[in-house]
């Protein structure tokens, strides 16, 4: 019976090649796009999985209000993590890591010892030994207990291993960092390679033992640079151990913020609270957290799952739409074989082994497209995602789905099919597919809400990027390179600044490594009115260090006031500039001349710099300081021309000859400003993705429905050319029920849209606005591609010669 079954559905394939192929093409779209969103959320869900303690495994956040506004944060004293350990029974072990820019973190330049060439390198950071036991760190050489206990000892991993030491192991040899001979660091450990995904990745692990930043660091509870990470005692509840660490608060928090004249400290803390949040949370829940880490997010899981649910069910859509549509086809079929005794059951078994065909079809068409598209979807989404053919489970998976949909897409044709009553089928009296009209309907305008929806969100994320390029920033990015490294050029840093002032080509530069894109170096302070410490609220904001041409060099504008001069002595250690922003936040109506103050000193406000940001625009501007001081790791060249090679190279040369053991690197300040919005730019890019492939599913299916009508209607439609219409008459017959469905998908999804789009754009400080515009246009976008779609068909029907239809009759 079953190849019986499997003969009758190849050749209603072979006789209705147009609509089986548009069919099978569908669902391929569908179920190609789904395996490749499976894929994403698949290596997304799999961060911070792999512990065995994974249920005692917690980061520790704190949470205050402060004048209406709640924040979380991740950055602790480096003491707290001791403090818990030693006040709170429940928690079995306390570690701690340092990814601060500030203290040498992130990048530095490698060599071995005895060796002249440095290597730039990323992934550095300080933690403590008993982080590695917290985090289980896997080693391939050396003891995870032992490994960090030491001062001046460094953890690697395995592919940076290789790369420096492809000779032998590398436990035991010594590195030199940043060029500093008077501290090389040995080697301890080498990690595995190959490791489960974790927002704990780097390549670099250097020892905290022995490294106070600044004098008394270990016992200082006022600055808060440290992630703290615990594990907890069996048994030990997280609620129990968070209601306990608000003792630390009571103990050492306010007691250190009271002597030190914090009058806001008591209305602070008096709504602070810590929180445990599980391991396995920290990569996709962790919105909101501004931090060093790099994160994925819930939402963008659950997104990309419902538009990967919506676009496979558009290509069952299709095929329910189609098996109903063509109903008067297998009418008789249908009359004829229960007239000669065959019972529905037999009918349903044969239609869904039709509708089985289609899918093991559609699933083999769907796994080359994902196989295909994969590359490209790897680049947009920032991944390195592939195809597990030799895992043991896909393709049993892959099969099992395959006779799943095939079944479930199946179920409602083949019970309507097989539901027509013989008589009626040989009296010529069966409705051509009338029943299900109002169901095609239905499923024509699902169909297009869910591709104007997603082009409404296309167009609002690539609004959102295009201001976000264009938005004047308060500081000049185009034409500005960044040479990095500069730190090892020592006492020839100004020699090697001057002498970029003499290349053609070159009109400014200013060394700093505090710069207006993420990724540059940062430190938060709270400053007060000098004389005001014990009686006013501080003033938090950022103070960064900059030489005397860095306003000039980035283009910044003073509101009021003077810049930086050489020619002032007392500028290199008493003076500031502040933006706008602090301005306002202090209440001075006219701040020249004021003086202000924190634990680093005192200094004279002698002019105001415009607002400018320097975190994305996802954040407001924060107030700011600015003190001239050595921060020299970054010089910024301003430039006359960004194409010129000639001037390009003449830096290069005159670097070469300065440090000819280090290579030349350098970036552009315009490409970092847009690194920064990565993540904008890559959800516009896939978002993009799926709403053509979205729109192509749905206009098979409207191309596939306006095929049949015209063809149903052939006679129809010969007989009014016959009796006088127009070719505009016959174009309006054939289109305008279907542009009617199209224009109550998008009135139905013009409010789902803005209500989706207005909740993303509330991440961002500066929105843009959902104007009437973007709809519009998303609806255009939409009836244009319908009218293109259905006109081939209008258009053929409309210009047939009706002897051709009506010879027969």
């Amino acid at each position: 019976m079953f190849k019986n079954h499997l003969k009758i559905a190849l050749r209603s394939i072979k006789k209705e090649r147009l609509f089986a192929f548009i069919k099978i093409g569908g669902f391929a779209i569908g179920i190609g796009v789904c395996l490749l969103i499976a894929l994403f959320i698949r290596d997304e869900l799999s961060y911070d999985t792999h512990y065995k303690n994974q249920d005692s495994v917690f980061r520790v956040l704190f949470q205050t209000t402060f004048k209406g506004t709640t924040g979380n944060d991740v950055h602790f004293p480096a003491p707290f993590a001791r403090a818990l350990k030693a006040d709170i029974p429940e928690i079995e072990k306390s570690g701690r890591f340092l990814h601060n820019e500030l203290f040498g973190t992130g990048s530095k330049e490698i060599r071995l010892e005895g060796d002249s060439q440095n290597t730039f390198e990323n992934g550095f950071i300080y933690a403590d030994n008993e982080l590695l036991q917290i985090l289980e760190t896997k080693f391939l050489y050396g003891d995870a207990r032992e490994a960090l206990t030491e001062p001046a000892t460094l953890v690697i991993s395995k592919e940076k291993a290789d790369k420096f030491f492809p000779a032998g192991n590398a436990l035991g040899q010594t590195v030199i960092l940043d060029n500093d001979i008077s501290k090389p660091f040995k080697i301890t450990g080498v990690l595995e390679d190959n490791l489960p995904n974790s927002h704990f990745n780097y390549d670099f692990i250097m020892s905290s033992e022995g490294r106070d930043f600044y004098p008394g660091e270990d016992d200082n509870w006022r600055a808060q640079n440290y992630y703290t990470y615990v594990q907890l005692k069996k048994q030990a509840r997280a609620e129990d151990v968070e209601k306990k660490m608000h003792s630390i608060i009571e103990d050492y928090l306010l007691p250190v913020a009271l002597e030190a004249g914090y009058v806001e400290a008591e209305e602070v803390y008096k709504t602070a609270k810590y929180h445990l949040q599980p391991v396995g949370d920290v990569y996709l829940k962790s919105s909101g957290i501004f931090d060093s880490i790099q994160y994925g997010d819930i939402l963008f899981v659950w997104l990309f799952g419902a538009i990967a649910i919506f676009i496979l069910v558009l290509a069952c859509i299709n095929f329910i739409n189609l098996s109903t549509a063509k109903s008067a086809n297998r009418a008789k079929e249908v009359g004829l074989r229960k007239t000669v005794g065959a019972f529905r059951t037999n009918l349903v078994s044969q239609f869904l082994t039709e509708s089985v065909l289609f899918s093991v079809v559609s699933f083999i068409l769907g796994l080359f497209l994902a196989w295909a598209l994969l590359p490209y979807f790897n680049t947009i989404a920032n991944k390195s995602l592939t195809l597990p053919w030799q895992t043991w489970w896909f393709l049993p998976i892959i099969l099992i789905s395959a006779l799943t949909i095939g079944v479930l897409a199946g179920l409602y044709p083949a019970f309507y099919l097989s539901g027509f009553r013989p008589i009626n089928v040989l009296r010529g009296k069966l409705s051509i597919g009338s029943k299900s009209g109002k169901l095609r309907s239905s499923l024509v305008v699902f169909q297009f809400t869910t591709s104007v929806i997603l082009i409404i969100g296309t167009l609002v994320i690539y609004k959102q990027m295009d201001f976000i390029v264009n938005k004047k920033l308060g500081y000049e990015k185009d034409k500005v390179l960044l040479v990095q490294g500069a730190s090892t050029l020592n006492d020839k840093t100004q020699s090697f600044k001057e002498q970029l002032l003499l290349v053609p080509g070159v009109t400014g530069a200013s060394v700093s490594d505090y710069l207006p894109v993420e990724g540059t170096k940062r430190n938060g302070n709270t400053f007060w009115e000098n004389g005001m410490e014990r009686e006013a609220i501080g003033v938090p904001g950022q103070r960064w260090l900059v030489d005397h041409d860095y306003i000039k060099t980035l283009g910044m504008r003073m509101v009021s006031g003077r810049d930086f001069s050489k020619d002032i002595a007392s500028d290199s250690t008493e003076a500031a500039i502040i933006n706008a922003k602090m301005a306002k936040n202090f209440g001075f109506e006219n701040p020249l001349g004021k003086k202000i103050t924190n634990s680093r000193g005192n200094w004279t406000i002698i002019g105001v710099v415009e607002d400018f940001h320097f975190y994305s625009l996802k954040q407001d501007i924060e107030p700011l300081v600015l003190n001239v001081g050595n921060s020299a790791n970054t010089i910024s060249v301003k430039l006359n021309n960004l194409n010129n090679g000639d001037t390009l190279k003449a830096i290069a040369g005159l670097w070469e000859n300065l440090v000819p053991n280090q290579s030349f690197r350098y970036s552009f300040l315009a490409q970092d400003f847009l690194l920064m919005h990565q993540d904008v730019k890559q959800m516009g890019d896939l978002l993009t993705s799926f709403a053509l492939f979205a729109l192509l599913v749905a206009c098979l299916g409207l191309f596939a429905l306006s095929a049949f009508t015209a063809e149903q209607r052939r006679k129809e439609i010969s007989i009014r050319m016959v009796l006088g219409a127009s070719f505009k008459n016959i174009y309006q017959l054939l289109s305008v029920n279907f542009l009617k469905l199209v224009a109550i998908s998008i009135l139905i999804a013009t409010p789902i849209g803005w209500y989706l789009m207005n909740r993303w754009l509330q991440d961002f400080a500066y929105p843009v606005g959902l104007g009437w515009d973007i709809f519009l246009l998303a609806g255009m976008v939409a009836l244009i591609i319908a009218i293109l779609t259905i006109s081939y068909q209008s258009v053929a029907a409309a210009l047939i010669k009706p002897l051709n239809s009506l010879r027969s009759e």
